[in-house]
């Protein structure tokens, strides 16, 4: 972690976490005192076998789930976003915009020119009138971003977003979401199964546990930006979290 990293206020706290589904003898119980402290600015990933609880633990953070025990503190707003873009297809991009600016209280005739502000900010400049059907799987989670912003957030959690895109259009996203979170000093919290991406993107890589999910493990990212995904220093750290991360699931199955 960077100097200024290090002495940021936490953006996110959470402390000895646990949820539970359920009751009695059904209940699962998802997550197993997680405590994560996010910097102010940092970009973690989050990565682990499916179930670990990744997308639980983003639900907390934006208030969609509580914990059946201990502590989440968020300072400042945050959103999310999902592997599909979920727009709504009978209205235009800037329309899609347009209502997450009304939601969050933007005067109408201040809303134009906001849309147009955000759809620059993320290189879709003049595309306000097109329908989501109209654009290609990449524009579509650029003009998600672009929504996202229109709530003014501090706070960004990310589900599996590039997840269904081809690997051009991932990486073009992935040099995108860079250029915003250092423009916007936007704090992330990302989640994907693709150990490569989170150490192309991340600040930190933190990995759960087999279900119940736990901090098993935290990789610090110290490879200079901009990063490929396709260098040997990239492709080094991401090896070496997957040995760690394939080390777990044969303990989990072994314990199963």
């Amino acid at each position: 972690m960077t100097q200024a990293l290090s002495q940021a206020a936490p953006a996110i706290e959470l402390l000895k976490i646990q949820k539970a589904y359920g009751s009695g003898p059904d209940q699962v119980l998802a997550l197993d005192g997680v405590s994560l402290t996010v910097k102010s600015g940092e970009f973690v990933c989050l990565v682990g076998a499916s179930g670990c609880g990744k997308s639980t633990l983003l639900n907390m953070l934006v208030g969609l789930d509580q914990p059946s025990s201990g502590l989440v503190k968020v300072e400042g707003r945050s959103t999310l976003m999902f592997q599909e873009p979920a727009l709504f297809p009978w209205l235009t991009v800037g329309a899609n915009i347009a209502l997450a600016l009304k939601l969050r209280g933007t005067p109408r005739r201040e809303r134009p020119d906001r849309v147009n502000e955000l759809l620059k900010s993320v290189q879709l400049e003049g595309l306000a009138n097109k329908r989501p059907h109209e654009l290609s799987g990449g524009m579509r989670q650029r003009v998600a971003i672009a929504r996202a912003f229109a709530q003014d957030i501090d706070v960004l959690c990310m589900d599996e977003p590039f997840g269904a895109l081809d690997a051009m259009t991932r990486d073009l996203l992935h040099d995108e979401l860079e250029r915003l979170w250092i423009d916007r000093s936007l704090t992330v919290v990302f989640v994907t199964h693709n150990v490569r991406e989170a150490v192309r993107l991340a600040d930190r890589v933190v990995l759960l546990s087999s279900r119940p999910g736990r901090v098993i493990d935290t990789f610090e990212v110290e490879i200079d930006r901009p990063r490929r995904i396709d260098t040997p220093e990239v492709a080094g750290l991401a090896a070496e979290i997957t040995d760690r991360l394939r080390q777990e699931v044969r303990r989990h199955v072994n314990e199963s």
